[in-house]
């Protein structure tokens, strides 16, 4: 099969096509033809192999799993032991380690069903940054109260400014030039353009996703009784990449009335199953700005490594059959 991968840490012209062996599902795993990818800045950073501080999980000098991608949605193409919930053919979306190849491996338990109606591309750009969003607004905002996004344009912006509208909150977004337009067809109230105007008000939920606000700059936005939530950590030095937000985040929590949450996301099947029904209803959909077929991924990561992207940028693998 065709993949990408990459033997040395560095920016995007490490990435390269090759050829390797199609991979065999084990007990409970599930082959993936896979016919989309997604591209989220986790992917810049295990190509980097910045910040440092995940180097002993990822190879101190050189990255021990070569093919990037987490990313995936495709049709099954064999189960492995015990898989019982997925069969050959069905159409799934999901989380897997090397989704920029032609065939991948993923845990069953990280896999959903792709609802009716929605494209393989759309599906791919749904799991990291969806399940990131879901879980910074879900149960921490409520009909008639107010939240705001910051980087409302980006991937999980966009999706936490759509669910937390589909909450019944008041929303305001705060993104770039040329964004304010998608930003309010996704569902925002208010929208602001950082460059050229404050972010002023008090909110009962806090979104930042762009990482350059001061934790006590956040604080003041937030109602007494409010939640922040820290997505991300871009920017900063090579050894912490701008973790120290979150790190204070976590040490002043237990002193507060306000909630500091820097949550580490994982993608699950629960969270796949309830953006599913998202998808399916129409209160959530997938803003993609741009794909690349896979022999184009070095150009479409480094889109994304330039920053500013507009919703998310996603890898097409062939096509659907």
């Amino acid at each position: 099969m065709k993949a990408i991968s990459h033997q040395r840490y560095g920016p995007a012209g490490v990435l390269s096509l090759t050829d390797l062996p199609i991979p065999s599902p084990g007990e409970g795993e599930v082959l993936v033809r896979v016919h989309a990818a997604g591209v989220d800045t986790g992917v810049i950073h295990l190509m980097t192999g910045r910040p440092y501080l995940m180097r002993p999980a990822t190879g101190l000098r050189a990255p021990r799993k070569q093919v990037r991608g987490t990313d995936v949605a495709g049709t099954v193409e064999a189960v492995g032991a015990g898989v019982t919930r997925f069969r050959p053919g069905e159409a799934v979306f999901g989380s897997c380690d090397a989704a920029f190849a032609e065939y991948a491996v993923a845990e069953a338990g990280k896999l959903a069903p792709m609802p009716g109606g929605v494209a393989f591309e759309a599906a791919a750009a749904v799991p990291t940054s969806g399940a990131t969003a879901l879980t910074a607004v879900r149960g921490r905002v409520a009909a008639g109260q107010k939240a705001l996004v910051i980087g409302a344009g980006g991937g999980v912006g966009g999706f936490a400014v759509q669910l937390a509208k589909a909450q019944g909150a008041h929303v305001t977004g705060v993104c770039g030039p040329g964004k304010a337009g998608p930003v309010r067809e996704l569902g925002a109230d208010h929208v602001v353009d950082y460059t050229r105007e404050e972010v002023t008000g008090c909110y009962d939920l806090v979104v930042d996703t762009a990482g350059g606000r001061p934790l006590r700059s956040l604080r003041r936005l937030l109602t007494p009784g409010g939640a922040l939530v820290i997505v991300g950590s871009e920017g900063g030095g090579p050894w912490l990449g701008g973790m120290h937000r979150q790190l204070q985040a976590a040490l002043l929590n237990p002193f507060t009335r306000q909630g500091l949450h820097a949550p580490f996301v994982f993608t699950t099947g629960a969270h796949l199953d309830e953006l599913a029904g998202h998808l399916a209803s129409g209160q959530v959909r997938p803003l993609v700005s741009a794909t690349y077929p896979l022999e184009e991924t070095p150009a479409a990561v480094a889109h994304v490594a330039r920053g500013h992207t507009l919703g998310k940028v996603v890898i097409t693998v062939g096509s659907a059959r």
